[in-house]
């Protein structure tokens, strides 16, 4: 397999972009929603084997849920995000934690770091919506060591989440020119092309995420419109129109329907992921 060459992205288009994915994860409280998700970060850890004295770098880091046992595992941690709006509730958890690492603003398309700089690179549910995937793949490669690791977590697009895109994505803001859908990182064999030739003992493993939060659709509904980025802005791109929010209304609400299981008398949800972890050539 060899490996693509990344396409070009204007320059204009790239500052465009930074600027508008800057107000769409600062809108809302994604730190809440990260809570909610908080497992997939220790197990993403887990998965990059991640040792005591290691440079490691969590891209498009958010609230640190993977950084922080990073850091707490004896890693030299560096948290990097588009939105330096989230550190605060993530610098916070870290104090509360005993965790210490640091925290950088940075585009996935473009990291301020060196060829090579960190032994472990890896990313929860983030670099999977930096838009131009072949872009953020190839900078997640190139600031790895050779010999390193490299760590994806990402929803797949069967899953709930990436089924919670498709519901959107009629109603949702007009993607950029040359953007590829977020679940996409979700598909081993698209995590492969991205990769390609530069890393060996790519594995690939899908897992779900038990999500025991929500008694009812329209409850998880509720609480995404509240805080999760992409649900706000598809909803303000609906605006005024009544009819149009009242039917993205029940189509989230029966989602969430279809997805939770009684278990004990609780409510559960499985969300579907795809880990992926590989040495760098």
């Amino acid at each position: 397999m060899t490996t693509p060459l990344s396409p070009a992205v204007p320059a204009e288009l790239l500052a465009t972009v930074r600027t508008k994915h800057h107000a769409l994860w600062a809108s809302g409280d994604y730190p809440a929603v990260a809570e909610v998700v908080a497992g997939l970060g220790p197990a993403l850890v887990e998965a990059c084997e991640v040792r005591p004295g290691q440079r490691v770098l969590d891209v498009a880091a958010g609230s640190g849920n993977a950084a922080i046992p990073a850091a707490l595992a004896g890693a030299d941690v560096v948290a990097s995000d588009l939105t330096p709006e989230l550190f605060d509730a993530g610098r916070a958890r870290a104090a509360a934690q005993g965790a210490q690492l640091r925290w950088e603003q940075a585009d996935a398309h473009a990291l301020p770091y060196a060829d090579g700089e960190f032994d472990v690179v890896m990313s929860c549910i983030g670099v999977m919506f930096a838009p131009f995937h072949q872009l953020a793949a190839d900078e997640l490669v190139r600031v790895t060591r050779r010999g390193g690791r490299i760590g994806v977590a990402s929803w797949t697009p069967d899953g709930f989440i990436g089924e919670l895109f498709a519901t959107l994505r009629p109603d949702a803001p007009p993607s950029p020119p040359g953007a590829q859908p977020p679940p996409l990182w979700g598909d081993e064999t698209h995590v492969r092309e991205l990769l390609g030739d530069r890393v060996r003992h790519l594995r690939a493993e899908t897992r779900t995420l038990t999500v025991d939060r929500f008694a009812s659709g329209a409850q998880f509904r509720d609480f995404f419109k509240a805080t999760y980025g992409p649900m706000i802005a598809t909803y303000r791109h609906v605006g005024d129109d009544a009819e149009r929010a009242q039917r993205l209304d029940e189509e989230l609400a029966a989602l969430g329907d279809r997805y939770l299981t009684g278990h004990d008398g609780s409510s559960t949800m499985e969300w579907e992921y795809l880990l992926v972890t590989a040495t760098r050539r």
